[in-house]
């Protein structure tokens, strides 16, 4: 069987590895924080702000999902102290979002995926440099 394009594509985002990790968090950190422009100030806001406007059941999901970045971290091996720091950040996060329907405009701002993912790409830029890729001037 010949695979297909959504075969070619689903297959880089599954598995273990470096590179399949890095895809994974990248597009879930796409989907909780970068996900749509508030149009005329240019400002992206993902699924996490949009669930915060939900309450508590919205703020335990995101916390859930962004948890589940720190699990892929645990499962490449980072550190302790870098998973506790990642923690923390989902808690923060957690918090802000706690304050009903005021608590979306801090969250928004403070982007605790954003900041994960950047522990794990430091991580992986170390570790796993064959996952690296130029970003358009990141």
């Amino acid at each position: 069987m010949k695979p297909t394009p959504l075969h070619d594509f689903a297959a880089g985002y599954a598995g273990r590895d470096a590179a399949a990790v890095r895809k994974r968090i990248e597009a879930l950190e796409h989907v909780l924080e970068g996900l749509f422009k508030i149009p005329g100030i240019n400002y992206k806001i993902g699924l996490d702000v949009i669930l915060d406007l939900v309450p508590v059941g919205g703020d335990v999901i995101g916390a859930a999902m962004g948890a589940y970045m720190v699990w892929e971290a645990r499962n490449l091996g980072m550190s302790k102290t870098q998973m506790a720091r990642m923690f923390g950040n989902v808690g923060i996060d957690f918090l802000l979002g706690a304050i009903p329907w005021i608590g979306a405009i801090p969250d928004a701002m403070f982007r605790s995926n954003t900041r994960n993912l950047k522990i794990i790409k430091r991580h992986l830029d170390k570790h796993y440099p064959a996952t690296a890729v130029v970003e358009n001037g990141r």
